[in-house]
């Protein structure tokens, strides 16, 4: 407990220096539309919506982490493509930056793992959900885009 407890105030210490905690989102599109995820309900934030990913692990590329992430997330295999865009945001004085990215969907049927669900939405109607603040400069740069 103690180690964990030291790791956590290294962290926190990390973050009051300015470093900022990298996080990844994947933009899936199908259709035309895009996949958006509904974070689990009881958690942080839950209830809110958000472009798939998560946090950049120690040794890894943003690239890695995605793939990682959308297994682990909804066990599909995929192929990281182009970086569309950083946001930048805090949360809880934690700064975050969220680089999204071009992801296309390979292989495997989407399971929901670790969400409340998953949706496919047409850019156009973005509006009508509730989205993490750091995922709204994607929302609003896919929106002007349709």
């Amino acid at each position: 407990m103690a180690s964990n407890f030291s790791g956590k105030l290294r962290l926190f210490i990390s973050y009051m220096l300015g470093h900022k905690r990298q996080v990844t989102a994947a933009v899936i599109e199908k259709d035309g539309k895009i996949l958006i995820a509904q974070r689990r309900k009881g958690r942080t934030l839950g209830g809110r919506w958000e472009f798939p990913g998560g946090k950049i692990e120690t040794g890894e590329t943003a690239e890695m982490c995605l793939k990682r992430e959308l297994k682990e997330e909804f066990d599909i295999e995929s192929e990281i493509g182009k970086f569309i865009i950083a946001s930048q945001f805090r949360y809880c004085l934690v700064p975050i930056e969220l680089l999204a990215y071009r992801v296309k969907h390979l292989s495997g049927e989407f399971k929901v793992n670790d969400h409340e669900e998953i949706r496919w939405v047409d850019p156009s109607d973005f509006g009508s959900y509730d989205f993490m603040p750091a995922d709204k400069p994607i929302v609003e740069m896919l929106s002007r885009k349709k």
